[in-house]
């Protein structure tokens, strides 16, 4: 088990920026990924961003060259930089980790609304 906790959503005009933060209660090297997943209103959850063990990124087409994100391995955290953010921005952002075996681990969420 492993619980992980996310920070630094909010209420932010468009085209500014967020950084959210996801601290794991275990060391994130024993996961196969660690990721950011987000949920609109009425909409499936769906892939962001994910980091592999290795260092392997992957984005969600529509975040690329706006988002980064990366891994503090020393912190347990996962970071999800956000620039550029756009009003189709906003949803519920979770953390996930996901191990070798079994199901992905999520974190409760943190609200992102982009508005002005």
């Amino acid at each position: 088990q492993v619980q992980l906790v996310e920070s630094g959503g909010g209420l932010v005009q468009p085209g500014g920026s967020l950084r959210l933060s996801c601290t794991a209660s275990s060391s994130i090297r024993n996961f196969n990924a660690m990721g950011w997943y987000r949920q609109a209103p009425g909409k499936q959850r769906g892939l962001v961003a994910t980091i592999t063990s290795g260092g392997f990124i992957n984005y969600v087409d529509s975040v690329k060259g706006r988002f980064t994100i990366s891994r503090d391995n020393s912190n347990n955290t996962v970071y999800l930089q956000m620039n550029s953010l756009r009003p189709e921005d906003t949803a519920v952002y979770y953390c996930s980790a996901r191990p070798y075996l079994g199901s992905i681990f999520w974190g409760q969420g943190t609200q992102v609304t982009v508005s002005s």
